[in-house]
């Protein structure tokens, strides 16, 4: 009972805070499912006319630690008492330098395992390891949204800003399966699909970064993939209008049968985030990013090792319960209070 009080007066605690560094009008933009889908067709429309793109997204100055608490301690509360989850191996993120995060994407446009990756990381190495996460180009096109995703260090996808954000020691997270990926269909929640994109394997050798695979599990349960879409999306040219390979249908709350591109409320499904050990090729160099062979043999180590580390936090797993206690790694922890 009294740790429910105590859980009520946290939340209570945070909206308190919300409503104090999020004006108003910004929050009935940012919480409104058809205010958010308008801006995405009006990006579309201007991508298509050929006026996208010119938008400045690379600011990593731009964070607001203030802001960043506040997001964190809101995913702390859900991942305790909604998401029960729980993290392994974070210790394997190196302390000091820039580094590679390479994830499994999950939840479409409610990106949970993003999140829970950055707070595993801040609960672990304190508010100074700063995290820069690789996002769609849809956040940088609409100043609302490119005003808080730069706060909470989302950088447009691309080498260059991951090169700022690697200059300045930081961590960097992407999902390589992008759309097709965080789409994929509930059938295949347990399995990676890096989409044979390699271009994070060009980034790492130029850059001489490690990477450290990040995978989850339960994120895919947390709303229903029925059609990833992939014909749909070729025969309406998605790519073109909204840099998009699929146009996705699923099953969400509260909409239930939904397009893929609406925000939802998560299902309560139990979630754990696991951290590889970093990924390194001493004998690889810059100039080896434009070998063929070189970046196949690479993307396949990482694939590889995301898949392994999928199957084991699939092991004994039930549908939004999680692993049964026997088959869960005896390193793991629940996410704790930060530092």
């Amino acid at each position: 009972m009294g740790q429910t009080s105590s859980s009520v007066s946290d939340l209570f605690d945070w909206v308190r805070r919300a409503r104090r560094l999020i004006p108003r009008e910004d929050r009935r933009v940012l919480l409104s499912p058809p205010r958010l889908l308008a801006r995405f067709v009006r990006f579309a429309l201007t991508r298509h006319a050929g006026r996208a793109g010119a938008a400045s997204a690379s600011d990593i100055l731009a964070r607001d630690s203030e802001l960043g608490t506040l997001i964190l301690d809101f995913f702390r509360l859900a991942a305790r008492g909604y998401f029960r989850a729980r993290t392994e191996g974070v210790e394997n993120v190196p302390a000091q330098g820039p580094v590679l995060l390479v994830g499994n994407h999950n939840g479409g446009l409610v990106p949970t395992d993003g999140f829970l990756t950055w707070l595993a990381i801040h609960d672990h190495f304190g508010p100074s390891r700063a995290v820069f996460a690789l996002t769609h180009d849809f956040l940088f096109e609409d100043p609302l949204l490119r005003k808080y995703a730069l706060k909470l260090g989302m950088i447009r996808a691309g080498h260059d800003s991951a090169r700022q954000a690697f200059a300045a020691g930081g961590v960097v997270l992407v999902y390589p399966g992008s759309d097709l990926d965080t789409y994929r269909t509930f059938r295949q929640r347990g399995k990676i699909v890096l989409a044979g994109r390699k271009g994070f394997i060009k980034l790492a050798l130029r850059a001489g970064v490690p990477i450290v695979p990040v995978v989850s599990a339960g994120t895919h349960e947390q709303f229903i993939v029925l059609s990833r879409g992939d014909r749909l999306a070729r025969a309406l040219h998605a790519h073109e209008w909204g840099r998009t390979q699929v146009l996705p249908w699923a099953l969400g709350l509260p909409w239930g049968f939904m397009p893929g591109f609406v925000p939802y409320i998560p299902l309560p499904a139990q979630t754990t985030v696991a951290f590889g050990k970093p990924i390194r090729w001493p004998d690889l160099g810059a100039d080896d990013a434009g070998d063929p062979e070189v970046l196949e043999r690479c993307y396949q180590e990482v694939e590889g090792t995301m898949q392994t580390m999928l199957d084991r936090l699939s092991v004994g797993r039930r549908f939004l319960l999680g692993q049964k206690s026997g088959s869960l790694s005896p390193a793991a922890g629940v996410l704790g209070p930060a530092k």
